[in-house]
């Protein structure tokens, strides 16, 4: 086929299948001597197309001939290399812009407070558990940091799950500060920040800064958008009905090994039931102590088992309000992580 119909079938330009001609990725299968026309075979399609999709990832030309000449392992070990090298890239961009920015605006930081950087990193992760890539929400993928006069709050939420974990600083805030941390940004400072023994957070226009004195700081952009209120809904739960403390490893076992994608838990006086949405599989009775009514709640699968898989120490304790409202989930003997997981309803499968 002339080059033209091949530049359409495979995306790419006559002008670039011209110069990856002349680079040796891609040789015509003919050229004409007289009139010096290019010919390329249909078999030549699915190499020009690679070879666009890779250009498109800005992979140099150099790595796209070896992706293109290797097996198939090699290639996706190359393709990994490549992006991995991107994203580098780009968080070092992105924080350099930062610095930038910070020094053309001219305007000083502002102190908050100070935390143990192995503490702040694992509630971090812990809260980070509870966002979400949502189309028009941006800001369910960030997290929520609060500094009052007593403590710092980290809180996030999908809308299904709301995780929040109280910090105790190693120095009084100075002021109360609030703000929306970019999650992406802050999942990749994460590293950074538990190998610095104390960070010091600094509140910029549009941003914050986690100062490490032993490591190279690292910022972290605010998003704009309003974090949703979710000390209303809080103080809106209703009172505690049932209240349950069980194992937290044998309750994430019996989550792992029990099929179905919606789970329901059967409390009793003295036993939890793990079941299916059907009726073929038997529940898997967990030893529990319970108070208050007898209760069997839903939830999806993927709401409950971070739910519980981030909890801290041994044991798990559920405040169950109904089988329609949202389970408090937190640590037997420690309160400073705290998640609320919204059930389904019981026939959410008819």
């Amino acid at each position: 086929m002339p080059i033209g119909v091949f530049a359409q079938r495979s995306g790419l330009t006559s002008s670039a299948l011209r110069f990856y001609a002349d680079s040796g990725l891609l040789s015509p299968a003919e050229v004409d001597t007289v009139s010096g026309y290019r010919y390329y075979s249909a078999d030549q399609v699915a190499r020009a197309t690679v070879l666009r999709q890779l250009r498109e990832i800005a992979m140099p030309l150099a790595a796209v001939e070896a992706v293109l000449d290797a097996g198939a392992d090699e290639a996706s070990r190359l393709l990994d290399e490549h992006v991995s090298k991107v994203v580098g890239d780009a968080v070092a961009a992105q924080q350099k812009a930062a610095v930038i920015k910070s020094v053309l605006g001219n305007v000083p930081g502002l102190p908050i407070t100070a935390l143990k950087g192995p503490v702040l990193a694992d509630a971090v992760e812990q809260v980070l558990t509870a966002t979400a890539r949502e189309p028009g929400m941006p800001v369910l993928a960030g997290l929520r940091i609060e500094a009052s006069h007593e403590a710092v709050n980290l809180t996030a939420t999908d809308r299904y799950r709301l995780s929040t974990r109280t910090l105790v600083p190693t120095e009084p805030p100075r002021q109360t500060w609030a703000g929306t941390a970019d999650g992406d940004e802050l999942r990749a400072a994460v590293a950074e920040i538990r190998r610095s023994s104390l960070v010091r957070l600094e509140a910029v226009p549009h941003g914050i800064w986690f100062r490490m004195a032993d490591r190279e700081d690292w910022h972290c952009r605010l998003l704009p958008e309003e974090f949703p209120d979710y000390r209303l809904m809080l103080a809106s739960l209703g009172e505690v009905t049932t209240r349950v403390t069980i194992s937290k490893e044998l309750l994430l076992r019996a989550l792992e090994e029990h099929p179905g994608e919606r789970i329901a838990l059967h409390v009793t006086d003295h036993e939890m039931h793990v079941r299916s949405a059907d009726d073929e599989h038997p529940g898997i009775p967990l030893p529990a102590t319970a108070t208050g009514q007898a209760l069997q709640i839903w939830f999806e699968l993927t709401t409950l088992y971070p739910a519980v898989s981030t909890s801290i120490g041994p044991d798990v304790m559920f405040d169950l309000r109904g089988s329609d409202q949202p389970v408090t989930i937190r640590s037997a003997d420690r309160g400073d992580l705290t998640t609320l997981a919204m059930p389904i309803k019981s026939d959410y499968s008819a």
